[in-house]
């Protein structure tokens, strides 16, 4: 014998803000203790440091920091600053970081896009003023950005990260490496006269025109560019044919800059024997040691000269680090703190700045050497700094005869890892062809201007289609396809289920079936709030309006409102369909209703009311929050018709007179007593007139139930709202029954 099941009734219990308010404060001692300790994520993980991990590091900071010192060179060419500033900038970068991590791989340094974002920002300020150094900006720069990082990543907001969607940190990553590698091509082919701070477009036609006026130069740079993609294409294909030599291939194929430089300047060493002036660009006289270290110069035009680029370079500090600690993250099996990561590259940067740095943030390719070299901890950058030290120390007087052209292949060689090729593209087209166009502009901006109106070109086109979507969200009218077979109940009754789609469904929609006469049902695909509130509710009576006919008296002419079109011919075209019983809303995709959107539905169901030319049951299905069922009660859905009447403000903007109508005070009265009997849950009865049940007899029954077992579907206590759509529409045909007219 089946076992029958108790009907179970749900409702949430009303916990008041006084209740939250002593919850939080009962708390508030261990919430900052553990925000105190989340501040330096290393205290929670040093204590199991142990020698495995010691020789897993070593090894992988070794190898980055061999990749990391020509790389910063290169990339403080970029930043229109000597070469030594970007081995200050990676030393700070790669010490401080271990602190503050939660990813292992990400490698804090002198990066391609903040480099050329520098790089503009001191040409800009120096053609304006000649009283403030390219250094003094770079540092300022780096203090300003940082203390702006570091306050986001204290008050935890991050989450502004999330607003900006990865097609854009795609658009202008490529940009930016299509902007870096065309502005290397002149110092590639030795080509004087060429300013690579212009538009791209400008560089680019320059090239060509200068390009007669190539040196010896262009020798190291493309013999430079193919030795490097040589052994990169040779490693792989080795390693594949090989496969137990692979790792030797790897850190092989690591080392490949650092040879290119070895022997590069080795080269250029034996061609300036004996010669006055040297026959290419080298990079000459670098000062050992840290020179640059000093107190920030901070001074308001030291900070109104850098204040017009801060937004961007927030946003490249930013977007640039979180994207590669998250992408790190997903292939390591392993989750990371973004405002902890802001946190940690805002203070990088407010410390760089008294070591005379500029501003650095995570590095893709010398990240992705760190993860494939096996390190284990961020303690592995402390072994990079040491590199990068001894670099500083002991082998500057080797730097001064490297040529700048190997320098500009190491730095092509190492962005364009950073363009999104074809397949990225044609995935993005398959995608959404509105993040491909915010891609597509974003490069485009890039390429003609500079990387600054590129970033912000990409953030205000994407804001603007978020708004734009969540503005004008989808809408779907539903119908209905039966599901086989039925199934009987443990009254032996049959009961037809069926499966809720859109009237346009491309594989369902032929199969599709209306609802009963009198009932419809429609799905609203977004959170129901002010940009949309307006638009939905024109769609819902819209929509309504389209499925039903006009019902009550036939007005005269005389007696329509001035907005009503409606006229005999119209009218009559329309009898045959059927008048408005119940309008089913599907709110699963509602994740919030605030009060503009309550006072749309409140308008919704006025306007349909005397449309119907009577009470029209507005039915909801799927509340997924209890923060929205409690406003559709507060308004009165729970228990229709609504009390106060039709067309109620819930919370009006203006004030209602005191001196206007006595039917506003009965609302209110009215509203106030329903709120009041939600508060206290008096007596609440629900369900049909066979069957009632009352709250508290319910939840007993309920709390009792084995719910191991199978169990129907809930019911709420409220009978307009609903856990299912048949039981919706089954409701609303009952109810229809009831109706005199029916």
């Amino acid at each position: 014998m089946e076992e029958k099941h108790e009907d179970i009734f749900v409702d949430y219990e009303q916990v008041s803000y006084k209740q939250e308010t002593e919850l939080f404060f009962r708390n508030l001692p261990r919430y900052t203790q553990e925000y105190v300790v989340g501040l330096l994520p290393i205290a929670t993980w040093i204590g199991r440091y142990n020698l495995t991990w010691l020789v897993r590091d070593l090894i992988a900071g070794i190898t980055v920091g061999i990749v990391v010192v020509p790389q910063s060179m290169a990339y403080a060419k970029i930043a229109m600053l000597p070469p030594q500033y970007g081995l200050y900038t990676a030393f700070v970068g790669l010490c401080v970081y271990c602190l503050f991590a939660t990813s292992k791989d990400i490698s804090i340094g002198p990066t391609a896009v903040m480099s050329l974002l520098v790089g503009q920002t001191i040409t800009r300020v120096t053609s304006e003023s000649a009283t403030i150094t390219a250094t003094e900006i770079a540092v300022t720069f780096s203090l300003l950005t940082g203390a702006i990082a570091m306050f986001i990543g204290l008050v935890r907001l991050g989450i502004l990260v999330d607003f900006i969607p990865a097609c854009s940190i795609a658009g202008f990553m490529t940009g930016s490496a299509i902007t870096i590698t065309i502005g290397q091509w002149p110092k590639l082919f030795g080509i004087k006269g060429i300013n690579t701070q212009d538009s791209t477009y400008l560089i680019f036609g320059n090239f060509f025109k200068y390009l007669p006026n190539t040196k010896l130069d262009v020798a190291f740079g493309l013999t430079g560019l193919f030795f490097l993609y040589g052994i990169r294409y040779g490693c792989q294909f080795l390693s594949k044919r090989y496969p137990k030599y692979s790792t030797h291939l790897f850190f092989f194929g690591i080392m490949r800059n650092g040879i290119l430089i070895i022997f590069a300047t080795l080269i250029s060493f034996l061609i300036n024997i004996g010669k006055s002036s040297s026959p290419i660009s080298i990079l000459k006289d670098i000062p050992a040691g840290f020179q640059a270290m000093s107190v920030p110069r901070i001074d308001a035009e030291a900070i109104s000269a850098v204040a017009p680029s801060l937004p961007s370079g927030i946003i490249i500090l930013i977007l640039e680090h979180c994207a590669i600690a998250k992408s790190f993250g997903r292939i390591n099996n392993y989750a990371i703190n973004p405002d902890q990561e802001i946190i940690a590259i805002g203070f990088t940067n407010i410390w760089a700045s008294f070591f005379g740095a500029y501003p650095s943030t995570g590095s893709f390719s010398r990240s992705a050497i760190k993860a494939r070299s096996g390190v284990k901890t961020p303690i592995a950058g402390i072994f990079s700094a040491c590199v990068v030290v001894l670099a500083l120390y002991a082998l500057t007087p080797a730097f001064y005869y490297i040529p700048d052209a190997t320098l500009s292949a190491v730095v092509i060689h190492a962005v364009a890892d950073l363009v999104s090729g074809p397949s990225y593209i044609k995935r993005l087209a398959s995608v959404s062809l509105w993040e491909l166009f915010v891609f597509v502009v974003t490069v485009v901006v890039t390429f003609f201007t500079t990387v600054e109106y590129g970033i912000y070109a990409s953030v205000a086109l994407s804001i603007v289609i978020l708004l734009f979507r969540i503005a004008r969200p989808r809408f779907w009218a539903l119908g209905r396809v039966p599901l086989a077979p039925a199934y009987n109940d443990d009254s032996n009754k049959s009961h037809q289920r069926y499966l809720y789609v859109p009237d346009s469904h491309p594989s369902l929609g032929k199969l599709v079936e209306p609802l009963p006469s009198g009932v419809l049902m429609c799905r609203i695909d977004e959170s129901f709030t002010y940009p949309n509130s307006g638009y939905i509710s024109d769609r819902i009576i819209a929509y309504c309006k389209d499925h039903t006919r006009r019902g009550g008296s036939v007005l005269k002419k005389g007696d329509r409102a001035w907005n009503d079109d409606a006229n005999p011919v119209t009218e009559a075209a329309r009898e045959q369909l059927p008048l408005l019983h119940a309008l089913i809303l599907d709110v699963a995709s509602v994740n919030r209703l605030d009060s503009s959107g309550l006072q749309a539905v409140v308008d919704a169901s006025a306007a349909l009311n005397r449309f119907a030319g009577h009470h029209v049951e507005l039915h909801f299905v799927n509340i997924v929050h209890p923060a929205i069922r409690r406003a559709l009660i507060v308004a009165g859905f729970g228990t229709q018709p609504v009390p106060g009447g039709e067309g109620q403000e819930i919370l009006p903007v203006v004030p209602v007179s005191k001196d206007g109508p006595q039917i506003q005070k009965q609302q209110e009265q009215k509203q106030q007593q329903q709120q009041q009997r939600i508060d206290n849950d008096e007596d609440l009865e629900v369900g049909t007139d066979d069957e009632k049940h009352d709250l508290g007899d319910d939840f007993k029954s309920a709390s009792t139930a084995t719910l191991s077992n199978p169990i129907p579907i809930p019911k709420d206590v409220y009978p307009f709202f609903h856990w299912s759509a048949d039981d919706a529409v089954n409701a609303a045909v009952r109810s229809l029954a009831l109706r005199p007219s029916a």
